[in-house]
């Protein structure tokens, strides 16, 4: 009788333990929590929410925000790969879900396999299929996504506009016949920041000249990067160069919003973080303050990135990072983040009544447009590619050569494995 007893409070306590999983033991965790990331300056303010949060639930726990500045996390990235090669990973680290990851530290065997998180936390029906297959594999889940972004907006003040006599184009012939009279007025068509932004308005062009079809076939291999309509896509982007900023290397993606609320320029292509900033930091309504429309030609579709959170393998601090990753995938989590950050969560169950119009506007596009992924942050193609595209891209920046720069991106194709 009394080994029937012990059995059945033994099977209780494991039916309690693997329904409450990881979080129901948080606030007895302690030690620290190393967060890896870039997220500083404009975009703290969200990271903090999250942070903010977990120590409230954690509150024997030293969170270290360990940020590296640098958009689009290019030095932090860097610095990440010191640390990951030197076997010295922090707790946990920011990286936009896709390929960067997977075709980075998930193919080098040092990220854990999240697959049993995912299960314990509900989170298989919680995100959409779509994005649990991007951020998985045949083998596991590989990080957990705290947000949905959207790269292919381009972004304008409406009193601008109107007293230009100017509407948002929806095409980049319709962009081509306003600039003139743009520039005429002193003022620059399309305001553009630091290399890393060149890639991210390549990305939207290309998206534009390619269509959605083309554009996923380069990155399955079925489309080369020198072939016509490869090169036509360079030709374009070309041509919208012409009317951009010339101290474009010297800006921030910040400085470059601050040129189109400033009216110094009346249109920028860059990712909805963008919203995030000129709401947060600038005090703008949606709307009225911002107005957003589709890149020029990319109406009806969603170029999409998320950011996410992994587990490497030797982490100093498992149980924390857990209860981390547990928070960053809860319902909570997401509707304290996005609405700071600009983005839309990834979550199905999101109480839009948190969000601004921008964010209740780009999460209706989610949910109808085609859904392509983003190069410049990481969905489509492995930080091997985007590293040597840098490259690429700074020829063609001096050079203008439409058919060079499309022979240079098929060779660091084929170089990094693109579509194998």
């Amino acid at each position: 009788m009394k080994k029937t007893i012990v059995t059945t409070l033994i099977a209780m306590a494991a039916t309690l333990l693997l329904v409450a999983g990881p979080a129901q033991s948080k606030g007895h965790l302690s030690g620290q929590l190393e967060i890896f990331s870039w997220w500083a300056g404009d975009e703290g303010p969200a990271l903090q929410a999250l942070i903010d949060l977990y120590k409230e639930a954690n509150p024997n726990v030293e969170v270290v925000n360990a940020t590296v500045t640098g958009g689009s996390g290019v030095n932090a990235k860097a610095v990440l790969k010191t640390r990951m090669l030197g076997g010295e990973p922090p707790d946990s680290f920011q990286v936009h879900a896709g390929q960067e990851l997977i075709g980075t530290w998930v193919k080098a065997d040092r990220m854990e396999d999240l697959t049993f998180l995912f299960k314990e936390e509900g989170w298989m029906d919680a995100f959409p299929e779509g994005l649990v297959k991007l951020i998985g594999t045949d083998t596991g889940i590989w990080s957990v996504p705290v947000n949905i972004h959207r790269s292919n907006v381009l972004w304008y003040v409406p009193a601008n506009l109107d007293k230009w006599g100017i509407k948002p184009p929806t095409s980049w012939d319709d962009f081509f016949a306003v600039a003139p009279k743009i520039k005429e007025a002193g003022v620059v068509p399309l305001a553009l920041a630091q290399n890393w932004t060149a890639n991210h308005l390549w990305e939207s062009v290309a998206l534009a000249a390619l269509g959605p079809d083309n554009w996923d076939a380069l990155w399955t291999g079925a489309l080369a990067f020198d072939s016509p309509e490869g090169v036509k896509a360079w030709e374009l982007f070309g041509k919208v160069l012409e009317y951009t900023n010339e101290d474009a290397s010297s800006l921030s993606w910040q400085q470059a919003t601050d040129m189109v609320v400033d009216g110094r320029a009346a249109f920028n292509v860059m990712g909805d973080w963008a919203a995030g900033y000129m709401s947060t930091t600038k005090k703008l309504a949606p709307g009225e303050g911002f107005g957003w429309a589709p890149s020029p030609g990319t109406g009806g579709e969603f170029m999409f990135l998320a950011d996410s959170f992994g587990l490497p393998k030797g982490a100093p601090n498992r149980d924390n990072v857990l209860a981390w990753l547990s928070l960053l995938g809860s319902k909570e989590g997401s509707d304290a983040f996005n609405p700071l950050k600009g983005s839309i969560s990834a979550r199905t169950d999101s109480d839009l009544s948190k969000y601004n119009d921008y964010a209740k506007s780009a999460s209706a596009d989610f949910g109808k447009d085609r859904i392509v992924g983003s190069l410049a942050h990481g969905v489509t193609a492995n930080e091997g590619f985007m590293n040597d595209f840098a490259s690429v891209m700074e020829m063609f920046l001096k050079s203008r050569n439409a058919e060079a720069a499309g022979k240079a991106a098929q060779q660091i194709a084929v170089k990094n494995g693109i579509g194998k």
